[in-house]
């Protein structure tokens, strides 16, 4: 998948918008780090985790920075551009160290957040200087959006055709259904009308309802359906795909209708997207619910590797001259991270870790040879569970320990979502590419559970949020700005 195709008015739009941050980092450099993940992926624990582990300096011995002593502390700062919301992080955190704790609600728009870090460099010149300071912009998007990126490079009748191919898919037919059966009754060529055209656009945005419900993510496009926002029944979120035509269409058909529409969406929602915030990235951390579409099956697994793939298609990837990076950024750094670790023992994280790696094969290659470094990791922002093991028939089983959510169900048991247990989450594959060969299903005992309920504190009194590798993914994301 190339990158989005762009106008020169893009680019100058791009170049401009580098160069005032440059300006505005003239004395001060700044690092804008991209957060996004498809649905479910744990975004919003990310950045919350993120954000106060640097500003109290959390347990993170795999932070170099940190480890070293050579990192002083953090600040949240205003972020520059007013017009984008700001990441609720202090909403966050109270949500997850509160008197009841709950895991905040997840993305729906995409919001912003400046940190000023400030440390000791590692080299002899910076050192006679004194402390050193980077501003860590982070930007938080939805994975839906994202998934739409490809369409900028593709007409009406290109989308139509792959959307409908998917839809007709064996499998498909319990979500599609409702839709295709309405497209079937409508004429494309009669006159157009909102009435028709509404119809349609409310029974694509089921079917891509149940899709995700299901698993199912390359079906998304477009991302907006799912999460409008402010655009919400507004025409530039009023088409559906339709079938091709062989007769002449008249400019005042419903086909002429939607694909103007579809035309709007690209222009005046899909491309102001990239070029305004995804354009602008110099670090990426991509978050894969890889668990989740592991319990879903093997359509889940194949569909999740195809979004992944169209994903990192997107991406601007390459090393950025310095000479040049006022006015051009390129992604160098890109992070895949399996969230929810904790729901396996970690004696499987390095099955995990190979899982997903499959999952990202080929996408990795192509940024690794456009000079980007990839690299992938099995991780938890928050840690919900501990370990322990269970005596089962003789046998010795690792087990995680911690408290389903209410409505959560196993094995015909339903969970209150105060009652803690002990749960045997199953093995994952040894091979990976067991999961593409003979699509077997992987038997995974799985369960999301409640944040934790009791948590430490530091010295300083601050919450210590516990985690699985969130200091060696910052690391890898940051670190090497503040040597």
């Amino acid at each position: 998948m190339p990158q989005p195709p762009t106008t020169i008015v893009d680019e100058l739009g791009i170049a401009l918008s580098n160069l005032a941050d440059s300006a505005t980092g003239a004395f001060t450099p700044t690092l804008r780090l991209g957060v996004t993940g498809l649905s479910r992926a744990g975004k919003t624990i990310f950045i919350t985790a993120l954000v106060h582990n640097l500003l109290t300096g959390g347990r993170m011995p795999g932070f170099a920075p940190l480890a070293e002593g050579r990192f002083i502390g953090a600040k949240l700062a205003e972020y520059p551009d007013a017009t984008i919301p700001r990441f609720a992080y202090e909403q966050h955190l109270e949500a997850l160290t509160g008197k009841a704790p709950h895991w905040p609600e997840s993305t729906r728009r995409i919001s912003q957040l400046r940190l000023v870090l400030k440390y000791q460099s590692k080299s002899w010149f910076s050192g006679m200087r004194g402390p050193t300071t980077l501003n860590l912009d982070i930007v938080d998007y939805p994975g839906e959006w994202l998934l739409d990126l490809p369409l900028l490079g593709l007409s009406f009748a290109e989308w139509s055709a792959e959307a409908l191919d998917r839809a007709d898919r064996p499998g498909s037919g319990k979500e599609a259904g409702p839709f295709l059966d309405l497209l079937h009754e409508i004429d494309p060529l009669k006159d157009a009308n909102d009435v028709d055209a509404e119809r349609l656009a409310a029974a694509f945005t089921d079917y891509l309802r149940r899709s995700r419900e299901h698993g199912a993510l390359s079906t998304l496009p477009p991302g907006r359906f799912l999460l409008p926002g402010d655009l919400e029944g507004s025409p530039a979120l009023t088409f559906a795909p339709l079938p091709p035509q062989r007769q002449a269409i008249r400019s005042n058909s419903l086909y002429a209708m939607l694909e103007h529409r579809y035309e709007a969406y690209k222009d005046r929602i899909v491309r102001p997207f990239f070029r305004d915030h995804f354009a602008r990235l110099d670090r990426q951390i991509v978050l894969v619910d890889t668990l989740r579409a592991l319990n879903a099956g093997p359509a889940a697994v194949a569909d999740l590797e195809t979004a992944l793939t169209a994903v990192m298609g997107c991406f601007r990837q390459g090393e950025t001259n310095p000479l040049l990076r006022p006015f051009v950024r390129k992604i160098d750094r890109i992070l895949f991270a399996a969230t929810k670790a904790d729901h396996v023992h970690h004696t499987s994280h390095d099955r995990l870790e190979a899982i997903l790696n499959r999952l990202v094969s080929n996408a990795s290659k192509r940024a690794r040879f456009a000079g980007a470094e990839t690299r992938s990791i099995a991780l938890a922002g928050i840690r919900a569970t501990r370990e322990g093991t269970i005596n089962a028939g003789g046998e010795t089983l690792p087990t995680i320990i911690g408290t389903p959510m209410k409505g959560e169900t196993l094995d015909g048991t339903s969970y209150d979502g105060k009652t803690e247990i002990a749960l045997f989450p199953g093995d994952l594959p040894e091979r990976p590419d067991s999961l593409f060969e003979d699509g077997t299903p992987v038997a995974l005992n799985f369960l999301r559970f409640t944040p934790p309920q009791k948590l430490d504190r530091n010295a300083n009194g601050d919450v210590v949020l516990p985690h699985i590798r969130f200091d060696r993914a910052l690391d890898f994301l940051v670190g090497d700005w503040l040597k």
